[in-house]
């Protein structure tokens, strides 16, 4: 069998901000999904459907990312990034973003816009 034996994602649950594709039902919806409709499931061979940080709050995402020396100047979190990759400061996702941050203590690299 070839192929990955599991898909890794980004999601947030703490504050998904109405993006219901971001729960844990949903996540578990999905496995189930890709279970009984890809081949190589159906032969034997299941997928896992891993979100990490589903249940971290943005502050231990950040602090999380800090430890294993992520550069947060090179991700976006923004809903209405520009061309560019910057972020637009004003969405949920950018206010949760720039909170979590804040509350690690440690400074924000994301690239926004104006």
């Amino acid at each position: 069998m070839t192929g990955s034996d599991a898909i890794f994602t980004g999601v947030n649950a703490v504050d998904y901000s109405g993006y219901p594709d971001c729960r844990p039902e949903f996540m578990e919806a999905f496995e189930q999904l890709a279970n009984v409709e890809t081949r190589r499931a159906v032969e034997g061979s299941p997928i896992t459907i891993e979100a990490p940080i589903i249940r971290m709050s943005k502050e231990q995402i950040v602090r999380r990312g800090h430890e294993l020396g992520v550069d947060f100047a090179l991700t976006v979190s923004c809903y209405n990034a520009d061309a560019a990759g910057r972020a637009c400061a004003h969405c949920d996702a950018c206010r949760f973003r720039r909170a979590g941050f804040e509350k690690a203590g440690i400074p924000d690299s994301t690239r926004y816009q104006g």
